[in-house]
């Protein structure tokens, strides 16, 4: 999947870093940072492959329980996993929590005592950082999930990642507007719409987009998955607070009725082996091109001598990528995308809030969480 030298190259940053932040805590917030080894077995490693893209618990230690040294050892563990456009986009997003508090009128609490809160981002380190066995660690909170995993200091699985905007566009002094994943929207509409008839009828899964991506936060995406309830991407079953429940259950309620998808309609839009849409070995050149730019807005969230966008510098690689899409194509309008081939799963949303909230996802089915390496290394060390 990568560069093997290059792989080990950016394992050695982040276990650097990560040995660092974890060095700068005291024991209780390492107790609170710190979990198991990955492994290939499901019990222990289950909390290693929970991921949330809701205002939840993400699990580990978040920005409140540290001091700002602290913080900033955290930040830059991140930003070992990440491009400097991906790190930028990050923050970002992460400093959007103010602006949907606004948006709100600063009342959204949740199970918290604030409701939408950029202190609330969760970082934690899985196995002890370095040497050869595996290990990793994961950072998220509303809106944002990475997940890497470390396997004989190797950088061998950076999936699921996850990156959400809400609102996606707010507008800036001087008439600008501020849109995070503004490019990742606007390349696949341009693809759609450069489609000529035939092409387009045929990538177009629905005329109505889901409420949500359609493999939501599972650890394992299989086919038939549909998309899931907002109750259903949260860690607890139920809030303790009945009221804060309510109406959790109530805004659920209104995306899936807004969407008005039954089962014809999710039908039209699960996850099937077999990907749906048009093959890039059907576009032109301009269209192609185009659908490596796409796919860079996902592939290159990496350190660039990690992404495996270089992969589809083969022909015969992106040929096997199908194109996706559901819901009008004009700016504005609710809309949902999918880019799937082999070792490859990506989806867009924007739908709900009118249009003005974006969930974007990368995922490797085949191999997410390292789930595939973890495997081989138990069976090469079985004995």
């Amino acid at each position: 999947m990568r560069d093997g030298a290059a792989a080990r190259q950016v394992a050695a940053r982040m276990a650097e870093a990560a040995a660092a932040w974890l060095d700068a805590l005291d024991a209780d917030q390492r107790d609170v940072a710190s979990a198991p080894v990955p492994s290939a077995d499901d019990v222990p490693d289950a909390e290693r492959r929970r991921w949330f893209y809701t205002p939840t618990d993400h699990g580990g230690l978040t920005f409140h329980q540290q001091r700002p040294a602290q913080q900033r050892a955290a930040m830059r563990l991140v930003a070992t996993g990440l491009s400097t456009p991906a790190y930028v986009t990050v923050a970002t997003i992460v400093g959007l929590e103010n602006v949907l508090d606004q948006v709100e009128g600063f009342v959204a609490r949740f199970d918290r005592e604030r409701g939408r809160d950029p202190g609330l981002y969760y970082l934690r380190v899985f196995g002890p950082p370095g040497g050869t066995d595996p290990w990793g660690w994961r950072f998220g909170g509303h809106h944002v999930s990475l997940n890497n995993l470390v396997v004989n200091g190797a950088l061998v699985a950076t999936t699921p990642c996850f990156l959400g905007a809400d609102p996606a566009t707010a507008p800036l002094l001087g008439g600008a507007a501020s849109r995070p994943l503004g490019r990742v929207e606007d390349l696949a509409r341009d693809l759609v719409r450069s489609l000529p008839a035939g092409l387009a009828a045929r990538a177009l899964l629905l005329d109505r987009a889901p409420s949500d991506i359609v493999t939501g936060n599972r650890t394992t995406v299989s086919a038939g998955d549909r998309a899931l309830p907002l109750t259903a991407i949260w860690r607890d079953e139920r809030f303790p607070d009945p009221a804060e429940q309510a109406k959790l259950q109530a805004a659920s309620d209104a995306i899936d009725e807004a969407a008005g998808y039954g089962d014809r309609e999710h039908a039209a839009l699960e996850h099937t082996s077999e990907p749906r849409g048009v093959p890039a070995a059907e576009l032109d050149a301009e269209q192609r091109t185009a659908l490596r730019a796409l796919l860079g807005t996902y592939l290159e969230r990496v350190p660039p001598e990690v992404s495996p966008l270089r992969r589809y510098d083969d022909d015969a690689a992106l040929d096997a990528v199908f194109f996706a899409w559901a819901g009008p194509t004009e700016p504005g309008a609710p809309h949902y995308y999918r880019l799937q081939g082999p070792r490859l799963l990506i989806e867009w949303d924007n739908t709900q809030r009118g249009a003005n909230h974006a969930h974007s996802v990368w995922r490797d089915p085949a191999a997410d969480f390292g789930l595939d390496v973890l495997a081989r290394h138990r069976a090469a060390h079985a004995h």
